[in-house]
């Protein structure tokens, strides 16, 4: 069926998608992260003509891609703006390179920190690196701007990034869908002082990189993609990405220029539109990146003494900064407080318990385990970055002797373990320290939603394949003490902990139970309350579970339509109140 024309609403991840797709795009390579999953989960769909994988970490991921490029076809890496920092290495020097099959990566930055550790701005490390960087307002703009991305990277031998947030990624708008357009693959030429970066080659590349830059920014000025919209030329702003939707909306009047590509900026444009207003505001989310360089060619604005380098932006903002407004807000509903939680049934908390009862402290990672550091759990001590529970475990160690860590254990998911944790551990065990790392094995990448990763068995794109057997990983560095326990056996649990902590080696335990929301998960029963063995103690309590809370008299109340049947009330309960109803069959 011919698509030209047909409008579909569409995720800003959705889009950019599509716009891999149109553009004839080959290979896609991701880890999952958010707000930038959907592009991988939504490139699936075109599996018939675009190989798509999670790669273990975004530096491989952005490998793959490369490898891809240079082999003479399209390709798409895609990741959240921590995960560029993972992909840095490869990044900084295939800019260097250049490519031969256009290659993009996508970007997509966390304003308001809604699903991350920190709150960077992806357009800094394309600066750094000198990728240039293109940003949508909408959905529309994000299969536009993907597409004409992969044309640019051609065009300027370059890799290009497609900058987006959290706002555009999970927001929809309406999409004009093309046919895709058939890239033929580009030869592959042997070139070694372009593809080899050794010293005497990366000098002549650097010299090749600022005159594509150069090139680029005199192009800029007259891309369709930056325009100008005169209004009232007595307020001029400068903007781009979705910051654009918020001026338009808070000041309808004022003359605009919008920026589709944000590095390298279009000077004489900005001159000409700064010349023509007389008071100039840059308006951008998160670091002030157009602002400096603005300002560095002489050039008067008003940014971030009046706004604000965090979180997002909105109309209501701008109207108070820029017109003086104060925006009128309805009183706000009484709604009580909900903190994040762990799932009912789900085995994190099951070991967490475990840990805390035993009163130990644990290095922190990234993933749902990260809820562990709130009450009533309240034992996760650290979380940095992917790996780093064992890595600063380790570091702990070395800077403060056994002594100090006789009560710490590192915890760390599955997927992350695969993620970066796998080099951590070796690190552990090649600099001869000691420590228990404990590897919660949900069988899934579970904070972004139920993706499959190597030791799944199962690939982006539905092939069932070998699946990493995490204990034989463990043994073949050498580490002689490696159990696998399930992960709501409570007591073997607690055993196991005493032994490990106490241990002068590398031990590591792998806590196995898959996440409760698996949808291959089938619980195994129903826990129920008999009201009159309760004592009111509250042990069953500790954990946290959301499907249970008290009654008016302070009795035990189990949610049966929440409660999963892990058992770990069951468990807990000292005086036999709580009973276990298996499932029929």
């Amino acid at each position: 069926m011919k698509e030209d024309g047909v409008q579909q609403m569409m995720l800003g991840n959705a889009a950019i998608a599509r716009g891999a797709y149109e553009a004839g795009v080959k290979v896609s390579a991701a880890y999952p992260g958010t707000p930038s999953t959907e592009i991988s989960e939504n490139i699936v769909a075109y599996k018939d003509v675009i190989y798509s994988e999670w790669s273990p970490n975004e530096k491989v991921a952005t490998e793959v891609a490369i490898g891809a490029s240079i082999s003479g076809v399209r390709a798409l890496v895609s990741m959240k703006h921590v995960g560029v920092n993972v992909a840095a290495d490869p990044l900084y020097t295939i800019s260097y390179c250049g490519v031969n099959g256009g290659l993009v990566l996508v970007a997509a930055d966390d304003p308001g920190i809604y699903s991350s550790q920190n709150e960077q701005d992806s357009r800094m490390v394309a600066r750094a690196a000198m990728v240039p960087v293109l940003e949508p307002s909408d959905s529309q703009e994000a299969k536009d701007f993907t597409k004409l991305a992969f044309a640019f990277s051609e065009k300027y031998d370059t890799p290009m990034m497609v900058r987006t947030t959290t706002r555009l990624a999970h927001s929809q708008g309406l999409v004009s869908l093309d046919e895709r357009e058939e890239v033929a693959d580009k030869p592959y030429v042997k070139d070694i002082r372009k593809t080899v970066m050794m010293p005497m080659n990366a000098i002549k590349r650097h010299l090749a990189v600022e005159k594509r830059l150069q090139a680029m920014a005199e192009d800029a000025n007259t891309m369709e993609i930056n325009r100008i919209e005169y209004r009232d030329k007595n307020i001029g702003v400068i903007t781009s990405g979705i910051p654009y939707q918020y001026v338009r909306e808070a000041l309808p009047e004022a003359s605009v220029l919008k920026l589709g590509l944000v590095h390298p900026l279009p000077r004489k444009l900005i001159e000409e539109f700064a010349a023509s207003v007389k008071t100039l505001y840059v308006v951008e989310e998160l670091e002030p990146v157009m602002e400096e360089q603005i300002r560095s060619w002489g050039i008067s604005v008003i940014g971030k003494e009046i706004f604000t380098v965090q979180g997002e932006y909105s109309a209501n903002l701008l109207r108070e900064k820029v017109l003086g407004t104060k925006p009128e807000y309805s009183p706000a509903a009484e709604v009580p407080a909900r903190p994040p939680i762990l799932c009912p049934g789900c085995p994190h908390r099951s070991v967490f318990s475990v840990l805390k009862k035993l009163k130990l402290h644990v290095a922190g990672d990234i993933g749902c385990y990260t809820l562990g550091a709130v009450a009533p759990l309240s034992v996760v001590d650290t979380t940095i970055c992917m790996g780093a529970s064992i890595s600063s475990l380790h570091g702990m160690e070395k800077a403060r002797g056994r002594e100090f860590i006789k009560d710490w254990v590192a915890v760390i998911g599955d997927s992350t373990f695969l993620h970066t944790g796998v080099n951590s551990l070796m690190n552990m065990v090649y600099n001869q320290g000691t420590g228990t790392v404990i590897i919660l094995d949900n069988s899934t990448t579970g904070m972004t939603g139920h993706q499959d990763h190597a030791a799944t068995g199962k690939t982006l794109m539905g092939d069932i394949v070998p699946a990493i057997d995490l204990h034989k990983l463990c043994g073949a560095m050498g580490i002689a003490h490696v159990y696998e326990v399930d992960a709501f056996d409570t007591q073997g649990l607690e055993k196991l902990l005493k032994e490990e902590t106490a241990r002068e080696a590398v031990s590591v335990i792998i806590a196995k139970s898959p996440c409760a929301l698996l949808k291959t998960t089938v619980p195994k029963g129903k826990c129920r309350v008999i009201p009159e063995a309760c004592k009111k103690c509250g042990q069953c309590l500790v954990p946290g579970c959301p499907a249970m809370t008290k009654d008016s008299e302070g009795r035990a109340v189990i949610d049966e339509v929440m409660c999963n049947g892990c058992g770990l009330c069951v468990q807990r309960c000292p005086f036999e109140a709580i009973s276990f109803t298996p499932n029929a069959g």
